[in-house]
């Protein structure tokens, strides 16, 4: 069932973003992990690519199973690196096949093994290319987009992220995925100004809790997310008292409280980063009051 659609009929709600493993060999403790997250009732999973990268084929694969074997809506990643009109083409008409009917449209991160990866040499340059291509080929997918309540680190400018922000609702998109944060002042403040711009679809925020020192530090290199120093201070103090077992109790205390203020102040609902882990999301997700 497409999102847009499912967001209308139920909120706020809990949804879940899988990161693939590569290797085979590990995907039925994976699988198990969605297994187990069943239990929070998710509206829906995104299944990404992998962080830094990965294949198209495991996507796919992943999201039918988690759509015909675990029942749960999956909102495959879509990303225009590399991507060519008859890929797509030829992608796309496989994901609707499978019944699949939900596309997060995704710029992408360079490959790790292309020296001097230039976007503007790509056939689809931008996200935006890539809602405006599915939009005009594939009228029935429910095209979600990503967003930054903190400018992307490429971003010229914020007047510039909030104007792209806008314009890949405007090419088609119908819903919106924040990257994660951890303060939820930027996430209000991005709800607002897009509002005042005339955006009116759900914005749904992204919400990682931080487990050990290691991950968070690993996640935020990638993303360019910022953490408030009180919060910072709070995980390292931890990590020197009592190592990942005190981080952990802080970082899910800090997660839950996030989450629950997300909610009670209109989020349509959270976007929890699982980091295919199913103890923390488990925790978060059921502490939380819908």
């Amino acid at each position: 069932m497409r999102i847009c659609d499912l967001i209308r009929q139920k909120s706020p709600f809990i949804s879940l973003e899988f990161f693939p493993p590569k290797d085979r060999e590990a995907w039925p403790k994976f699988f198990g992990v969605v297994d187990k997250l069943k239990e929070l009732n998710p509206l829906f999973a995104s299944v990404t690519y992998g962080a830094g990268g990965g294949t198209q084929d495991n996507t796919l694969e992943i999201a039918k199973r988690i759509k015909s074997d675990h029942g749960i809506e999956p909102l495959t990643h879509l990303t225009s690196v590399g991507a060519s009109r008859e890929s797509l083409m030829q992608y796309v008409a496989e994901l609707e096949e499978a019944g699949i009917e939900n596309i997060l449209a995704l710029r992408g991160d360079p490959p790790k093994d292309v020296e001097d990866f230039d976007f503007n040499r790509q056939e689809f340059k931008h996200a935006t290319d890539l809602v405006e291509f599915i939009r005009k080929h594939f009228k029935k997918m429910c095209v979600g987009v990503a967003c930054y309540p903190e400018p992307h680190p490429e971003s010229p400018s914020v007047s510039y992220d909030l104007a792209m922000s806008k314009h890949k609702i405007e090419l088609g998109g119908e819903f919106m995925v924040t990257q994660l944060f951890f303060d939820n002042r930027v996430y209000f403040d991005f709800v607002d100004r897009m509002r005042a711009m005339g955006v009116t679809v759900p914005i749904i925020p992204g919400v990682l809790p931080i487990m050990n020192i290691r991950s968070a530090k690993f996640i935020l290199g990638l993303c360019g997310a910022s953490i408030p120093g009180t919060f910072l201070a709070q995980l390292e103090k931890a990590n020197d008292e009592g190592g990942d077992d005190k981080v952990y109790e802080v970082g899910m205390a800090y997660a839950k409280a996030q989450a629950q203020e997300l909610i009670d102040k209109g989020a349509p609902g959270v976007h929890l980063y699982t980091l295919n882990s199913s103890k923390a999301c488990l925790e978060l997700g059921n502490s939380l009051k819908l």
